[in-house]
């Protein structure tokens, strides 16, 4: 039964790769606990007391808000899946309650640390340092995702008037600007990358990104190459993929960028989503008012 849910969702929804796995893991997860603490071998039996004490169990082992209520949200997609196959007759997901996440500000590194990490980090001339500083550049420029940048095509790109289209959440296509730094950035790659499959006589890719024998980037060696170069200049604990995104956000909104510009950029589905960057943005203001007020 999971596996049909799983089935469905992944063409009826489309959702990512990695959702789609969280998914799989969450229930099975759920499964497992059934078995051992209720013997029950068939998920579709379990009611609203077993799932509670599941969840109880994961606050218990120290399990955050956050990830038990994405645990909510699989349970919650798969049982009313099953209601409307007639699987089940009452949904058991109407008596549970999620936990309130806190809501956490993002993580993003200070402009300054990424105006050092251009000026005074040597990222070499051969093709490695400038696909690695490519990299990098891309995500502050553009606030892509990782599996965004990692699935960016060649013909994606578009030089002449400065914008990328990136396949997003849910194959959601949207055009995003790139500065005029950055599209010279890339036509240096583009040089270099034609350079290094010619030379080596592989075989090319369509993707943008690749690696020196010519292949698909993929996110281990994306995620390396960032937080091996974040760690050079920054003091934050969390030097990732994705702070980079958190980071361009914040820029945009500290520089006076439009909300729904910026929700657009970045692909939020909501505005809610994008809303979260303002409360960087007020606690920066504040601190400048404090700094700059005779009574503050």
């Amino acid at each position: 039964m999971t596996d049909r849910f799983i089935n469905h969702i992944k063409y009826a929804r489309r959702l990512s790769a990695n959702t789609l796995k969280a998914y799989q893991n969450d229930l099975s997860q759920f499964c497992s606990y059934l078995i051992i603490n209720y013997d029950i071998q068939d998920v579709a039996q379990a009611n609203h007391q077993n799932i509670r004490s599941w969840l109880v169990y994961l606050i218990d082992n120290s399990i955050s808000p956050k990830s038990i209520n994405r645990k909510i949200t699989t349970l919650k997609s798969f049982y009313k899946y099953l209601l409307r196959e007639n699987v089940i007759q009452e949904n058991p997901m109407l008596k549970v309650i999620s936990p309130k996440s806190p809501k956490l500000l993002p993580s993003f590194i200070k402009e300054t640390d990424m105006d050092q990490l251009n000026a005074s980090i040597d990222f070499g001339t051969d093709f490695t340092g400038i696909r690695d500083k490519l990299i990098l550049e891309t995500f502050y420029s553009t606030g892509i995702r990782l599996s965004e940048l990692i699935n960016l095509k060649i013909q994606d790109v578009e030089l002449s008037n400065r914008t990328i289209k990136v396949l997003g959440k849910r194959s959601k296509e949207r055009i995003v600007p790139i500065t005029p730094s950055l599209s010279l950035s890339i036509n240096q790659y583009l040089k270099m990358r034609r350079l290094i499959i010619t030379e080596n006589e592989l075989e090319d890719s369509p993707n943008l990104f690749i690696t020196k024998t010519g292949k698909q980037t993929y996110p281990k060696l994306v995620y390396r190459i960032v937080t091996k170069y974040l760690a050079y200049v920054s003091k934050n604990p969390k030097k990732n993929p994705h702070t980079l995104r958190h980071s361009f956000a914040t820029s945009m909104l500290n520089h006076g960028a439009d909300l729904n510009a910026v929700k657009e950029i970045l692909g939020h589905s909501s505005l809610a989503a994008t809303q979260i960057y303002t409360h960087n943005t007020i606690e920066k203001l504040k601190k400048i008012y404090k700094q700059a007020h005779p009574r503050a």
